[in-house]
C-alpha cells in the first residue's frame, strides 16, 4: 500500500508547551485522512510540519515519498495547502492571484494563465475574474483560496479548517470540490472541527489531543466504541417514568437512562427491530403516552465528547473561544505565518524552486 503521508513519532515544543508528542500518521494515496481535535490539539502544528512551514523536533515525516526536512523542495511541489482562512492578495484579482502563483509555480506566461483561466472555470468564479478578491463573499474567497492551492496540480493537499465561517451552502459547494479533487487521485488531509464534515469526506479519522493521536478509524469504527444504536423515548408526562422505565426493562432486557428533565428515556437496542416491536407494544400495554420515539446512532459527536470530554462544535459556537485560538497560536506559529507568503509557503523557497 503506497503512503502518500507517513509519519513517526513527531514532537514540537514552544517554550515550556509540548505542541507534538509523538504524532503517527499512515494516509494512503488517493484517501481522505479526518484529523479531529480541540484547539491546541496539535492539528495545524502538524499541518504546517507537513507543509514545510515547520521543522519537528524530534520524529520523521515523508509527504509523496519525500522526507519534509531533508527534501522541502521536493515536498513543496508535490502539495497544495489551505489555511484556515483565506490567503489571496485581497488588492488583486481572482485572476491576478491565481496568475501569480502559476508563475511562482515556474509555469510560463502563458501556461500560468491558461491554468489560471481553467480553474476560475471550474470553481465557478469565471465571471469574477477580474474584480479583487476583497470583493468576494466569503464562500468565494475560499473557493479562490482552494484554486490557488491547486495551481501546479499536487499530487496531496493539505485542508486546515477549510471552511471555517462558511455559511451551509458555501460548505457544501466547497466539500464537491474536494471530493472531485480525491476522485482524481489526490490525497487530503483535512483537519476540522465540523465533525459532519469528517463522516462526509474523510475514509480514515484521527482524533487528537493534547499533541497525541488518542483514537483512529473509519467513521464507524470510532462510533462502535461509545456504544451501538439506541432507542429514545420522549414522554408526554414525566410522571409517567417509571412505568415507561418498566415497560423498557421488560421489552429490551436492559434498563433505560433517563435525561434530566425525566422527558426522555435511552436504552440500548441489541435486539435490533425485535427490540423496537416490543418496545413499542409494552409502552402501549402500561398505558404510557409518548411525544417521540426515535432510534439513534452514535455520531462523532458522542466519540469526540467521550474521547475529548468536550464537544465537537466549531470555535465560532462554543463561547469564549474564537477560531484558531488556543495553543498552537504560539509565538513559534506566529513567526511561521509571518515568513510565509499568500500562497501559504515560504516565498523564499517557492521562487527558489
Amino acid at each position: 500500500m503506497e503512503l502518500a503521508i507517513h509519519t513517526e513519532g513527531l514532537r514540537k515544543r514552544y517554550g515550556d508547551h509540548e505542541a507534538l508528542r509523538g504524532v503517527d500518521l499512515a494516509v494512503p494515496a488517493g484517501t481522505v485522512l479526518g484529523v479531529l481535535g480541540p484547539n491546541g490539539a496539535g492539528k495545524t502544528t502538524t499541518v504546517r510540519i507537513l507543509a514545510t512551514l515547520l521543522e519537528p523536533d524530534a520524529g520523521t515525516a515523508r509527504v509523496a515519498g519525500y522526507d519534509v526536512v531533508r527534501e522541502r523542495r521536493q515536498v513543496q511541489r508535490a502539495i497544495g495547502l489551505t489555511g484556515q482562512y483565506a490567503a489571496v492578495d485581497e488588492q488583486l484579482t481572482g485572476a491576478e492571484n491565481l496568475r501569480m502563483v502559476g508563475m511562482l509555480q515556474r509555469l510560463t506566461r502563458a501556461g500560468a494563465r491558461q491554468r489560471a483561466a481553467e480553474l476560475l472555470d471550474r470553481f465557478g468564479l469565471t465571471d469574477a475574474a477580474d474584480r479583487p478578491a476583497g470583493t468576494y463573499s466569503g464562500g468565494m474567497r475560499r473557493r479562490l483560496d482552494l484554486a490557488v492551492s491547486l495551481v501546479a496540480r499536487p499530487s496531496v493537499l493539505f485542508l486546515d479548517e477549510p471552511t471555517t465561517g462558511l455559511d451551509p451552502a458555501s460548505r457544501l459547494d466547497l466539500w464537491a470540490l474536494i471530493r472531485e479533487q480525491v476522485a482524481a487521485g489526490v490525497t487530503v488531509l483535512l483537519t476540522t472541527q465540523y465533525l459532519e464534515e469528517a463522516d462526509e469526506l474523510a475514509d480514515r479519522i484521527v482524533v487528537v489531543d493534547s499533541g497525541r493521536v488518542i483514537a483512529e478509524g473509519t467513521s464507524d469504527e470510532l462510533k462502535r466504541r461509545v456504544g451501538g444504536e439506541r432507542l429514545e423515548v420522549g414522554l408526554a408526562d414525566p410522571a409517567q417514568q417509571p412505568a415507561a422505565a418498566a415497560a423498557l426493562t421488560r421489552a429490551v432486557g436492559a434498563a433505560p437512562l433517563a435525561g434530566d428533565d425525566g422527558r426522555v428515556l435511552s436504552v440500548p437496542l441489541d435486539g435490533g427491530l425485535h427490540d423496537i416491536a416490543e418496545a413499542a407494544v409494552a409502552l402501549r400495554a402500561g398505558g404510557v403516552a409518548v411525544t417521540d420515539f426515535a432510534v439513534r446512532r452514535p455520531s462523532l459527536d458522542d466519540v469526540f465528547l467521550s474521547l475529548t470530554g468536550r464537544t465537537g462544535r466549531p470555535p465560532e459556537e462554543t463561547p469564549g473561544d474564537t477560531p484558531g485560538a488556543g495553543a498552537e497560536n504560539t509565538t513559534g506559529d506566529r513567526a511561521a505565518d509571518e515568513t510565509a507568503d499568500r500562497s501559504g509557503h515560504r516565498s523564499e523557497e517557492w521562487s527558489a524552486a
